[in-house]
């Protein structure tokens, strides 16, 4: 029997890209730099010239599943982290919102083969958002090492 297993170590030819949205910057820069500290302590170069790691901001959440498209058809990325923050409003747009970056991200990985970590926060308040990304726990170092894992992993896949 073979065990098929992702790895957080040896990651010196991951490449990954991270798509974060500009919208409730307040939460996803947190987000951001959590995910960045995960992968520098696990042997990512972060370095601007190492061309291992980019970022790219969108206006919003609901822009993510362009970008991350576009960054995993290039064959230039291993992985790619999607972040951002949707918080509860009076109106359905959360539920809009919602719904299409969640399936829009999602197709992406289908389409590409290319794994695309949904680090897009839901919350019904700013607090429990601010809670996910560094008051209590930082969950873009969760998203930072499922991309590790992932990109390892379908490495270790058969083709």
């Amino acid at each position: 029997m073979t065990v098929f297993e992702g790895r957080f170590t040896d990651v010196g030819g991951l490449r990954i890209a991270v798509v974060v949205a500009r919208f409730n910057d307040l939460v996803t820069s947190r987000l951001l730099s959590g995910c960045l500290d995960c992968l520098a302590r696990h042997g990512v170069d972060t370095g601007d010239a190492s061309g291992q790691l980019d970022v790219a901001w969108v206006p919003g959440s609901f822009e993510i599943p362009l970008v991350a498209q576009r960054l995993a058809a290039s064959g230039r990325y291993h992985v790619v982290v999607t972040l951002g923050a949707v918080i509860r409003g009076d109106t359905p747009h959360f539920d809009v919102v919602v719904a299409e970056v969640s399936k829009g991200v999602a197709s992406v990985a289908r389409d590409t083969g290319v794994p695309v970590i949904f680090g897009v926060l839901t919350t019904d308040t700013l607090q429990q958002a601010l809670e996910r990304a560094g008051i209590k726990s930082n969950l873009g170092w969760s998203y930072g090492l499922q991309a590790l894992e992932m990109g390892s992993l379908m490495a270790a896949l058969p083709r």
